[in-house]
């Protein structure tokens, strides 16, 4: 499939999808009210009330609980499903449905369970979305001029379908949380497994990393904090609100659109410098002192205190970074790894005492990265390393040092590293001495696939389901859909 029909199903799909639940009601009413009617109706071949499926334009064809299932529901995701190259086992016609069935348990076990999703994690999740399609289109301006959409209003309409996906996946992780495996059951697992289903294991890597930041001239953030200053000045005369000004010029991509707002938020999780200033705030309508944290400045404006958790908005301003100052950090690290490679000092050393990256000082440069099974390892597969990482180790040998490069760090700050390649295992087959994580994992995920597995089918046991007749004698992945 070329790319512009790649690009050309997926907006379709998000068409179809903008309008589904605008039409589910109205749909639900007529649907029952065939159900209502269907003793009364003597539906003979020959019968002038036989109708053509075809000609129907929209129609609840399932109702799971209380919640219907759109005809074109199913079609928008099977033109989603093309655009994304998913294949289905069965026949899609009764496959897709069914899918769109089990979400429709998960979002309802959610709700029971009061389980929600923040609107960062929303809008996160549609911006990595609208990324992927504007790698795809080629830029911005092509996917507006495509998708005859602003940005702005391709995020509301994908909202509350990235929102509903965000919820099935957190009742998920809320129903496996408490699953685990032991030694004994890994063993037993993988005793009489053929050697070809043993997991590959791709090339994995031990990386040891020291940065140094940048240093920001005294006149970049005076001119950051003027710029603060300005916008409470605004505030406080009226001119226009702590929200308008986030929205247009905070730094904070998970809160800027908005409004500058984040979720209620323990003091823990928060900055220490901005947690102190937030939590001191007691009116709403007064702006706090400029907040100096590991990633920016910020003014602050509270919103509301709920027990030990606090919710608030702020602008972020991050001062820019001069190329003579990066300059001065790449030199400093040339020398820093000139002088480890004549052994007046290691790299764990000179990570431990000169780094700057303190996620990484006090484990001696040493990276940490956190699998899929939430466990904490100091390998990494070259896809799961920051990019810039991966490009300088990508060519070298164990126990060599890279030359100095920058890169953007977790905090989104520009800073300079050099990385020391610690040690690299080739892809292999996975074996339990050497790779017993990664065949714990593979346990665990299946231990979790059958408890959400059994899950299903007791819940589908307990839940109103009807569905059209032409669907009753599909195979599904599931038994008991059919009462």
């Amino acid at each position: 499939m070329n790319l512009e029909n790649k690009i050309g199903l997926a907006f379709v799909a998000l068409l179809f999808l903008v309008g589904i639940s605008a039409n589910a009601n109205k749909a639900l009413r007529g649907f029952a009210a065939q159900d209502a009617d269907s003793s009364q109706v003597d539906s003979t071949p020959g019968d002038s009330q036989v109708i053509n499926e075809a000609s129907i334009v929209d129609e609840v064809i399932w109702v799971v609980g209380d919640e219907p299932i759109l005809k074109s529901e199913v079609e928008a995701t099977r033109l989603q499903s093309e655009a994304e190259g998913i294949k289905y086992a069965g026949d899609p016609d009764c496959s897709i449905p069914e899918q769109i069935a089990l979400q429709k348990l998960f979002l309802h076990q959610a709700a029971i369970d009061s389980i929600e999703v923040s609107e960062s994690e929303v809008m996160n999740g549609i911006d990595e979305q609208i990324n992927y399609w504007v790698s795809l289109a080629g830029s911005r301006e092509k996917l507006e001029e495509y998708r005859k959409q602003s940005i702005s209003q391709m995020r509301q309409s994908m909202h509350d379908d990235f929102k509903n996906r965000q919820l099935i996946q957190k009742m998920k992780e809320e129903l496996v949380k408490d699953i685990k495996v032991s030694p004994a059951q890994v063993r037993q697992y993988f005793k009489n497994l053929p050697a070809d289903s043993i997991p590959f294991v791709p090339t994995e890597v031990e990386v040891e990393i020291l940065t140094n930041q940048p240093k920001i001239s005294m006149e970049e953030i005076t001119r950051v904090k003027n710029e603060l200053r300005d916008f409470t000045d605004r505030v406080n005369k009226g001119e226009t609100s702590f929200a308008t000004l986030a929205r247009l010029y905070s730094e904070d991509p998970g809160s800027a659109r908005m409004g500058g707002e984040m979720d209620y938020v323990g003091r823990g999780m928060l900055d220490p410098a901005f947690a102190n200033v937030a939590f001191n705030l007691t009116d709403p309508k007064k702006i706090s002192k400029i907040v100096e944290s590991e990633f920016g400045y910020h003014i602050i404006q509270l919103i509301d205190k709920r027990g030990d958790k606090i919710k608030v908005r702020h602008i972020l301003l991050k001062p820019n970074v001069s190329q003579e100052a990066i300059d001065k950090s790449l030199s400093r690290l040339d020398s820093i790894a000139t002088d480890i490679r004549n052994k007046k000092f290691t790299f764990e050393d000179a990570a431990t005492v000169i780094s700057d990256d303190k996620d990484t000082r006090s484990n001696k440069g040493l990276m940490a990265n956190t699998t899929q099974g939430g466990t904490r390892t100091s390998r990494f597969q070259l896809k799961d390393l920051p990019t810039e990482v991966a490009r300088a180790i990508d060519t070298m040998k164990v126990g060599e040092i890279s030359a100095p490069f920058t890169m953007i760090n977790s905090r989104g700050k520009t800073t300079c590293a050099i990385v020391k390649l610690l040690n690299k295992v080739e892809g292999h087959r996975a074996t339990i001495t050497e790779d017993f994580q990664v065949m714990k994992d593979v346990v665990l995920a299946k231990e979790r696939e059958k408890t959400l597995h059994d899950w299903v089918v007791d819940k589908i046991k307990r839940t109103y389901v009807r569905m059209n007749d032409r669907y009753k004698n599909c195979k599904f992945e599931y038994q008991g859909w059919v009462k």
